[in-house]
């Protein structure tokens, strides 16, 4: 299947499991996704600390065969249309987001219910850098199906990066 990258953006994540929360976070934020049962659709409610709430519909596709590239289109809701979305059946994914600005680069790391800490850098379009030293990495993820939020959701089958 041939993908239109007009609205999308393209997204190179790796991956990995880390020991803990580096130092130098720069903002935290809450996330809930909802992967809607049966598609690529993904509903992420994301409330900052200072507890703004942002509501968006993404979808996602793969550009490769496995989870490291993806192609990205994203529609803000209002309240009425979050409502009526968030009303479809989906497997619900929680984690706190820590947002880390160090040595040139963003690290983002993801901390779920359970514990486990992944810890993501999107390259885009620039090379990929060196996994920063202060990173603390348990092991590479990046390629690993079950670390990707669909499957971390609980979700199979159809499957959003």
């Amino acid at each position: 299947m041939s993908v239109s990258l007009k609205y999308a953006v393209v997204e190179r994540e790796r991956r990995w499991l880390v020991r803990r929360i580096p130092e130098g976070v720069s903002s935290t934020k809450d996330i809930v996704d909802r992967y809607v049962t049966g598609t690529r659709l993904r509903l992420r409610e994301v409330t900052e600390a200072d507890g703004t709430v942002v509501r968006k519909l993404g979808h996602k596709v793969r550009l490769s065969d496995g989870p490291a590239e993806v192609a990205c289109t994203n529609l803000y809701l209002d309240d009425a249309e979050w409502a009526v979305l968030a009303a479809l059946p989906s497997r619900v994914l929680r984690k706190r987001r820590h947002m880390i600005h160090r040595d040139g680069l963003l690290v983002v790391v993801d901390e779920h219910e359970d514990g486990s800490l992944v810890a993501e850098i999107d390259d885009g379009d620039q090379p990929a850098h060196e996994i920063p030293g202060w990173l603390e990495v348990v092991r590479d993820v990046s390629e690993d199906e079950s670390w990707t939020g669909a499957r971390l959701a609980g979700c199979s089958g159809t499957l959003p990066g």
